[in-house]
């Protein structure tokens, strides 16, 4: 197993990237929304507040919102249909505690002065508790249909995260080709810490070197821990390369829990098939890769989303939250 990379003491920034990233630890968190749901369909949305309140009442640290702003068939996923700041809004309203994620914004198909007072509103609104995690985005079709063109989405990204970073000050001064900010107006409510916290998603079309000074925090996807030791090792490397603080890594999973928790592993679509056991064994080897977070897709899973929620709680919040 490959050793445990050093890591530092992560930025203090608000409420929920305090509690959900810690250095050298796990926590678990979960993709909404929390039903199964074949592909090439979509989901009902039934019951998805009480199951989200039901998901902070069991200790899961996070939810995770993703931003699909047009159902591409060819994707075969239609995400959780709600728009992600509506949607944040709602869930706000109905729980107290579990930090809120975006996983993530797509920038060049949003103008980020709408994501900013977006996402700061949804901060305040909840208290601190707003993760804003962005990406380039990966579904051509959905471009045209804003008047963007997808090969001009690395520049609008890096535009995007620039433009939103100097919202945080007071009477902002920018320009870029999102816009000019001359320093006589002034976009409110301000987010509850010094910033918005943004985790950028992959690569999202800029280089590594990028992501690594541009970003508070990478969030990234599965792969054989081998592989994935290395890019942690060779993202924190850039940090400090940088002379940057050090900074959390997170990643997805999908899981179809099953009932025997002996059971064997088998992959399915990022992820695997498993009992409890396997999957214990499986995020305590992450968490001594360098992961700091987890957020887990049940979009296949086989048994009630229900009850699979108090079985993870069951037998991993106490060992990882």
């Amino acid at each position: 197993m490959l050793s445990k990379p050093q890591a530092g003491t992560f930025p203090r920034i608000n409420k929920a990237y305090n509690r959900v990233f810690r250095s050298g630890r796990l926590s678990v968190g979960l993709v909404v929304p929390l039903e199964a749901y074949r592909v090439g369909a979509e989901p009902t949305m039934k019951g998805h507040l009480e199951t989200a309140q039901l998901a902070e009442c069991l200790g899961f640290s996070a939810l995770w919102l993703r931003d699909v702003p047009f159902n591409v068939p060819s994707f075969g996923d239609a995400g959780q249909i709600f728009d992600p700041f509506v949607y944040l809004g709602s869930l706000a309203s109905v729980t107290d505690r579990i930090a809120l994620g975006t996983a993530s914004i797509i920038l060049p198909l949003r103008h980020p002065a709408h994501v900013a007072k977006a996402a700061a509103t949804a901060d305040v609104l909840s208290g601190g508790r707003l993760l804003l995690g962005v990406a380039s985005g990966d579904r051509p079709e959905e471009y045209p249909a804003m008047g963007q063109t997808y090969h001009d989405r690395a520049a609008q990204f890096r535009d995007s995260i620039a433009y939103i970073r100097a919202m945080a000050d007071a009477y902002p001064r920018h320009q870029s080709a999102r816009g000019l900010l001359s320093g006589d107006i002034d976009l409110l409510p301000k987010p509850t810490g010094a910033r918005l916290p943004l985790l950028i998603t992959g690569g999202s079309q800029q280089s590594p070197d990028w992501v690594a000074q541009n970003g508070d925090g990478w969030m990234t996807y599965p792969r054989d821990a081998e592989s994935q030791g290395r890019v942690i090792a060779d993202y924190r490397g850039r940090l400090l390369a940088w002379s940057q603080p050090d900074k959390p890594v997170m990643q997805s999973l999908y899981v179809d829990l099953l009932d025997d928790p002996d059971a064997p592993a088998r992959p399915i679509h990022l992820g695997f098939q498993s009992g409890t056991d396997f999957l214990r064994r499986y995020l305590r080897e992450i968490e001594t890769l360098g992961v700091n977070h987890v957020a887990l897709n049940l979009r296949f899973n086989g048994a009630p989303i229900d009850i699979t929620l108090k079985r993870l709680a069951d037998d991993l919040l106490p060992i990882f939250n």
